[in-house]
């Protein structure tokens, strides 16, 4: 008996159940939108990022929908193949660095974490969400260091032809402000992509002619990482450009656009949005001397200080400083010339020893002061303006060559993982 009243009570709650769902709304389940090697996008994840982008750019006329919908297909399409490579090599980016990080970013705008957090919900974006987004940024990092720029390596026979090229033409100090469209092209194209991409780029250079703004055009044509922020490169040192860039901006004036520029990517169109020129590179230099007590089982920190204390008396005194410092510094280089150091540029030293050089005047004597090195007693001897601008070119240009590979590297690396990746669109 009890058994039957059980299941009529079962039954009548399906049927009540049916009844009070047969005039509701029918609700859209998640689906699968895409497949990339063994893992599924689901149609939620990207409705997420769309929603995401059009919070974070309020006011900006986006493209449609379905183009919109297409660039972050890709862009979730990468994100899951560079997670894969991450997990498959073991990098990973644990909570305290994330941690980190996220402290960094509120410090910068001169917040708290709390304020950061309360900002970014006001903002309709959930902390959480924008906590992975950190986190895959990190990851991006971590693999670019890796697999693009460990891989990079810059000769001295390349600054020096980098810097030959340079002259008679911009200053490898001049920088450009630039705008960037893209109709890529597979790893290994036909003939027929080709040409198909190549049409498409003179129809694009034909809205711009007709006057179409450049911006609005990128995002809505261009295939390049940086389409959703209107194809804006920001201001780039000729030297950081792809060779091809660098080239066209020989004939470009401000405003212009250029014709299309075939790289192994696809075909490139440029606009040069502005130009600034750079300057001489002058630098305050510290010529210094010191005397080093190093510190261990025996030598503890109150020692080191005062046996520095009682050399300063014998300086203070008259005595020489090059004759001490051969005698009791246990910085055996420089104590062989007498505790110099030689000219130093910012940067170059430690930063307490740094600190301490810059708050002396010419001929003044320190008191003891310690460095992770031991504890040290300094005596400046000169401050000159240097004009450091050859070194500086040639570490600029060293630099450049660098971000120039970078970026050529970065882009043949993320192509040859799109391409030889498993991918389905379900869409």
């Amino acid at each position: 008996m009890t058994k039957r009243i059980i299941i009529t009570f079962l039954l009548s709650l399906s049927i009540l159940t049916t009844s009070l769902h047969s005039n509701a709304e029918p609700v859209e389940l998640d689906r699968i939108v895409a497949i990339v090697n063994n893992e599924a996008i689901s149609y939620s994840e990207l409705t997420n990022e769309i929603q995401t982008i059009k919070l974070q750019m309020q006011g900006s006329q986006l493209p449609p929908d379905a183009i919109l919908q297409e660039q972050l297909m890709e862009q979730l399409i990468m994100k899951h193949l560079q997670q894969q490579l991450a997990a498959s090599n073991n990098i990973l980016v644990d909570d305290e660095t994330l941690n980190r990080a996220l402290n960094n970013i509120a410090q910068q705008n001169n917040i708290t974490l709390e304020k950061l957090r309360s900002v970014l919900e006001g903002d309709g974006i959930e902390f959480n969400t924008y906590r992975e987004t950190i986190r895959h940024e990190i990851l991006q990092q971590r693999l670019r260091q890796r697999y693009v720029n460990n891989r990079i390596n810059i000769t001295e026979s390349e600054v020096d032809q980098f810097l030959a090229q340079q002259e008679g033409r911009s200053n490898s100090e001049d920088e450009f402000h630039l705008g960037h469209i893209l109709v890529g092209l597979p790893e290994a194209p036909t003939a027929e992509d080709i040409n198909s991409a190549k049409q498409r780029g003179n129809e694009i250079l034909q809205l711009l002619d007709q006057g179409d703004d450049f911006g609005q055009v990128a995002m809505s044509q261009s295939d390049g990482q940086m389409a959703l922020s209107g194809g804006d490169l920001g201001w780039r040192k000729i030297g950081e450009l792809p060779t091809l860039f660098a080239n066209a901006l020989t004939d470009m004036e401000t405003g212009n656009v250029s014709p299309l520029i075939r790289s192994p990517s696809g075909f490139h169109i440029i606009k040069l949005i502005e130009q600034r020129s750079g300057d001489r590179h002058m630098v305050l230099q510290n010529h210094a001397r010191h005397i080093l007590i190093k510190t261990n089982e025996l030598i503890t920190d109150e020692i080191a200080r005062d046996r520095l204390l009682e050399l300063k008396v014998r300086l203070e005194n008259g005595d020489d400083f090059a004759a001490l410092a051969r005698a009791h510094s246990d910085d055996t280089g420089s104590a062989a010339r007498g505790g110099d150091l030689g000219w130093s540029s910012p940067g170059q030293m430690v930063p307490a020893f740094e600190e301490m050089m810059n708050q002396l005047q010419p001929t003044q004597l320190s008191d003891p002061f310690q460095t992770q090195f031991g504890w040290h007693l300094m005596e400046l001897l000169e401050r000159r303006e240097h004009d450091d601008t050859e070194k500086f070119y040639r570490n600029q240009a060293r630099q450049q060559l660098f971000e120039r590979k970078a970026v050529e590297e970065e882009q043949l690396w993320m192509r040859r993982m799109r391409d030889e990746a498993y991918v389905e669109i379900r869409l």
